[in-house]
């Protein structure tokens, strides 16, 4: 595909050698001249069928925010997008079939992207490139490859990059975030991370069919292998398809990982095993596993991630959470609120009691006003999940998704951001771009 004029010709620094190595990246804000705050941001929404549009109806409870595009390769979804934005606002938008028609519009100061995870880094580079801000659904990428060439397009941009793990925003989660700093649950030796997700069941097998009229499959594909058209892998079942996503492990882990690794101050493991399969049902047409437990060893803690579809009951009666487990107590986290089970010995506390807390707010609201007031500010420290904490959560997210489809226990070369002795493992650490489409340059 021909590139557009703003997308600028250069090498690529070699694959893999950000990733966590001598230190995550850092934004410039000094690159762009901060927006008058007298203006109205003005921004369009790639991907809408999803989180794109629930990221857009958030924004959309700002004043001083303006949609004026919307992009979609299913012109079925574009024109639903319009129909409602239409009851909201009375600014007429344009609309697209292709990103890099959008991005061309000099009106457009940030963009929204909620596409599948195989579209993010493509079009995140080529937005950032053309001069727009980014708002960009988790998880960051479908490689690690492709997590450090957007951290870099990221950093040598300096634009304002917003990833969607809004939990980050939430009010009860720095408030379980300042009683683990507190020291008060003593040493941390293990944190669960987990999602048990009993709304997901079996994806029925069915035939490959026509493409559905007004829908452009061949750009939905992109740089993903050439497939015949099948509903399972359209639209939101797309997570369970190795070709553009993850499975649970970057769909949902990303936003706890985020959590664990952020509170414990982590960034990269030294090892990671795992272990799992359709266990649940072997012969839907999923292809990531419907259960999976992965280990992963950080300095001083390990970290354990567990996940299963078509049962809610996880550990500590939680269908989703992070829990710290110290040698005092154990708080466990979730989007319901938080908790601390306190330890005793011989009848005695080992910590003074701490109150549950319960959600305040709308927290992905948060997440959005606190991108916009970043833009404002063209201050990048400002963001609760900068890019390079997307980058740290989707990577350690694809490490156990390696370690899954090696069944291997694998060792991490931080410095040279490769695992170490496997070259199965590295393979699977690059994107591989097909049909005409090249792995953005940076």
């Amino acid at each position: 595909m021909q590139r557009r004029k703003f997308i600028r010709e250069s090498s690529l620094i070699g694959a893999g050698s950000l990733a966590f190595g001598s230190g995550l990246i850092q934004a410039s804000p000094l690159i762009n001249n901060p927006l008058p705050k007298s203006d109205k941001l003005r921004f369009g929404v790639i991907g809408c069928n999803g989180m794109g549009w629930s990221d857009t109806r958030s924004l959309l409870k700002m004043d001083d925010v303006e949609l004026v595009a919307i992009c979609d390769v299913d012109q079925n979804v574009v024109q639903k997008r319009k129909e409602e934005y239409a009851t909201v606002r009375d600014n007429k938008v344009k609309t697209y079939g292709d990103y890099r028609d959008l991005l061309d519009d000099k009106k457009v100061d940030f963009v929204v992207i909620g596409t599948p995870d195989h579209w993010h880094c493509k079009i995140m580079v080529d937005a950032v490139q053309a001069g727009k801000d980014v708002y960009c659904e988790k998880p960051l990428a479908n490689s690690i490859q492709e997590c450090n060439i957007m951290m870099q397009a990221a950093e040598k941009t300096g634009k304002i990059v917003q990833i969607g793990q809004w939990q980050r925003s939430g009010t009860h989660y720095k408030k379980a975030k300042e009683i683990l700093d507190s020291g008060n649950l003593g040493k941390i030796r293990l944190v669960k991370v987990w999602a048990y997700q009993g709304w997901m069941k079996p994806v029925n097998v069915v035939p490959d069919g026509a493409v559905p009229e007004g829908v452009d499959y061949d750009f939905w594909l992109g740089p993903a292998p050439k497939r015949p058209f099948n509903q399972n892998r359209f639209h939101f079942n797309f997570r369970w398809f190795w070709d553009y996503a993850g499975g649970l492990m970057t769909d949902w882990g990303v936003h706890e990982i985020d959590i664990a690794l952020y509170f414990m101050g982590a960034k990269a493991p030294k090892s990671v095993m795992a272990s799992g399969g359709k266990l649940a049902y072997p012969d839907d047409a999923s292809e990531t596993p419907d259960t999976l437990q992965t280990v992963f060893e950080y300095d001083d803690f390990t970290m354990l991630w567990e996940h299963a579809t078509g049962i809610d009951n996880g550990p500590y009666g939680r269908s989703e959470g992070i829990a710290f487990i110290g040698n005092n107590g154990t708080l466990v986290v979730n989007r319901q609120g938080l908790e601390v089970i306190i330890e005793r010995d011989q009848g005695k506390r080992l910590m003074e009691p701490v109150e549950a807390v319960r959600p305040d707010g709308n927290y992905l609201d948060f997440h959005t006003k606190n991108f916009v007031d970043a833009i404002k500010a063209n201050d990048p420290s400002m963001l609760a999940t900068h890019i390079n904490s997307g980058a740290i959560a989707a990577i350690n997210a694809h490490m156990g998704n390696v370690a899954y489809r090696t069944q291997s226990k694998l060792y991490w070369d931080a410095e040279k951001g490769r695992f170490k002795d496997n070259d199965q493992a590295n393979a699977m650490i690059n994107a591989s771009y097909q049909n005409g489409w090249e792995l953005p340059k940076v």
